[in-house]
């Protein structure tokens, strides 16, 4: 099935095309400068989802539909609850620098989960809407495993 995309939805995928990829360097990034191997594995796994997402995106804008089983959302949920069995107490350099990075990547994805939604409301194809709400969908997971891994290494307390 060949897509034709009008210039606005060109736009708006080109914007999320962008936004990807800072994600995947941001994550890749963050992945080397995590103290916790937990953490780093997190934005490994994360990094490598992204990819799957911009390679989408590529797709779409060369007039492909891309195929999306079930595969993205089966490698998410393994890891959207990363908590840990005991909680981090260290509250040293380490430990702030993890915090600095988990409060930036999830800023990060919220910003991208709100333009998803944007673009998702701007497309004409159905397929198309649904291809990116998959997406949104997996970077809210995203937000939500970073929260996780914040919350239960005492980074993020909700008063």
């Amino acid at each position: 099935m060949t897509i034709n995309l009008n210039q606005k939805e060109r736009t708006l995928l080109e914007d999320q095309k962008s936004h990807e990829e800072i994600c995947i360097k941001k994550y890749n990034d963050y992945a080397n400068q995590a103290q916790d191997p937990q953490l780093k594995q997190l934005f490994k796994t994360y990094a490598g989802q992204e990819e799957q997402h911009l390679n989408t995106i590529n797709q779409i804008l060369s007039g492909q539909m891309p195929n999306m089983g079930g595969q993205q959302s089966q490698q998410q949920n393994q890891q959207a609850n990363p908590q840990s069995s005991q909680q981090n107490e260290s509250t040293g350099m380490n430990s702030q620098k993890d915090a600095d990075l988990c409060t930036d990547i999830l800023m990060t994805e919220k910003y991208v989960s709100g333009t998803y939604d944007t673009a998702i409301f701007e497309f004409r194809d159905a397929n198309i809407r649904q291809t990116l709400n998959h997406i949104q969908k997996e970077e809210q997971q995203h937000g939500e495993g970073v929260f996780n891994y914040m919350q239960s290494h005492g980074m993020y307390n909700i008063q």
